[in-house]
């Protein structure tokens, strides 16, 4: 009897205890008037944490459910490092390549994107999948986007 593939939507959370624990790194090196590591990440106000847990390792990427409720860009980046926040500071050399950016302009009801990166980053986190059950990403709002009038998901078959 063959499986039948079913469509899972898997929603982008917010880390709130890893954006918090960034920002806390942020304000100490701010603080003491130190520089961060070399190639260190520093989360800048705009920027949030946020994850996806895979249900399922095996997954075939569909399509990415960007919503604004407003004008605005959000630039969705993946990590490569396994996170948890006692272990060591995010790096820019773990930031993964390309992002995903969705934008809307004033007036306009439909969010748009680049769709060859959007695409090439979705068929990535497939790969990521099959080794990982927990993704991080660093979600950048910018143009007047702001957590709470963006909701990201991404489709799979599974």
């Amino acid at each position: 009897m063959a499986s039948e593939k079913s469509e899972i939507e898997l929603p982008f959370t917010e880390d709130m205890q890893l954006t918090k624990y960034m920002r806390i790194r942020a304000h100490s090196l701010q603080q003491n008037n130190a520089k961060p590591q070399d190639g260190e990440k520093v989360l800048k106000a705009n920027e949030y944490i946020y994850r996806l847990d895979f249900s399922k390792q095996r997954l075939q990427f569909l399509w990415w459910n960007v919503h604004l409720k407003s004008a605005g860009k959000v630039v969705i980046t993946g990590t490569s490092q396994h996170w948890t926040p006692d272990l060591t500071n995010l790096m820019n050399r773990q930031l993964l390549d390309p992002s995903a950016i969705f934008w809307m302009e004033a007036g306009q009801t439909e969010v748009e994107c680049n769709e060859a990166d959007a695409q090439e980053f979705g068929e990535r986190l497939c790969e990521l999948a099959k080794i990982r059950k927990v993704m991080y990403f660093v979600l950048t709002f910018l143009d007047g986007a702001e957590p709470s009038n963006v909701q990201c998901s991404v489709s799979f078959k599974a």
